[in-house]
């Protein structure tokens, strides 16, 4: 049985084409039929509501059948529609056949034959678009879901760290916890410094390999509780909390930073020396009300200084006025 609200757009420039369409598609059942008498007015109407059925003529004026099909599919795109395009023609061959396919025509009605074509065509083409439409709002769906998780997402496929978004969450719960119990929080953001170069020179995958050696490295230099994060292609974040605001120091992070300046790392292309930069910033109880944004803005503007320098780049935030 034919879904009579199967909607359908008939754009031909000739008025007894149409009527004759018209007819022939009403006594089959179909009752959502509209026209167009030219390409233009058939977008304006396609524009307005989709139609899951385009009926065509081939060669019409100013814009022909071919022309149509390729606008269509970009409106498709769009609206996360698939219009079925059958054209009409009394053009045959391979060669013609073949171009109309390759624009995204997806039927064709001989005119010849257009009484016994017509309705078996839009039979089919109503069969198809019912799951052609599922399965685009399936796949909108499966997209919408995927791009929630990511946006959900805590951790770093590459290292299994935390990622920026952990960072942050982190960050408020520790800002809390040192306006309830006191004591002294550092944020220390690790710089790669010049490593594109090698990205360039051994690819990707090499790169991905030495940011885990990197990862892993880390991991041996931070305490257990410490928050670790992979920010980026060329960051990583320590989140730590101490007991007393003296601890936040150069010389408290001396041993990490030597780890990643004077021990290189074993890789699939040979040992790999890294020039790491580090800026630290500090603070107590006594520099809120703090935002997690200050803390990073403040060790991205001392993170140049301390690359160039070689030497981690410290500041104590001062007291709240």
């Amino acid at each position: 049985m034919p879904n009579p609200h199967l909607s359908i757009l008939v754009v031909d420039d000739t008025k007894f084409s149409s009527a004759i369409i018209g007819r022939a598609l009403t006594l089959a059942g179909y009752l959502d039929v509209r026209f167009a008498s030219s390409a233009l007015d058939g977008l304006k109407l396609l524009e307005e509501r989709p139609a899951s059925v385009l009926l065509a003529d081939w060669m019409m004026p100013e814009i022909d059948g071919l022309e149509l099909t390729s606008r269509v599919r970009q409106l498709d795109e769009t609206t996360h529609h698939y219009t079925y395009i059958i054209l009409l023609t009394g053009r045959e061959g391979e060669n013609v056949l073949g171009e109309a396919f390759e624009r995204g025509v997806d039927d064709f009605i001989n005119k010849a034959a257009m009484h016994e074509q017509l309705v078996p065509r839009v039979y089919a083409a109503d069969r198809l678009c019912n799951t052609l439409q599922r399965l685009l709002q399936e796949n909108h769906l499966l997209t919408q879901n995927i791009n929630s998780l990511e946006q959900r997402n805590l951790v770093d496929p590459l290292t299994g760290l935390g990622n920026a978004r952990y960072l942050q969450q982190k960050m408020l719960d520790s800002l809390r916890q040192l306006e309830s119990r006191g004591g002294a929080l550092c944020y220390l953001l690790i710089g790669l410094d010049d490593v594109q170069h090698l990205r360039e020179q051994h690819g990707d995958e090499f790169y991905n390999e030495l940011l885990r050696s990197v990862a892993r490295r880390l991991q041996q230099h931070v305490r257990p509780l410490d928050v670790l994060t992979r920010l980026d292609d060329n960051h990583f974040g320590l989140l730590t909390l101490l007991t007393d605001l003296q601890e936040c120091s150069p010389t408290s992070f001396k041993r990490l930073h030597e780890g990643l300046n004077l021990k290189a790392f074993k890789t699939s292309e040979g040992f790999i020396s890294l020039k790491a930069g580090i800026s630290l910033v500090g603070m107590d109880a006594q520099s809120l009300p703090v935002t997690p944004q200050t803390l990073l803005e403040r060790a991205n503007t001392l993170l140049p200084d301390a690359c160039s320098s070689g030497r981690i780049n410290a500041v104590r935030l001062p007291k709240a006025q």
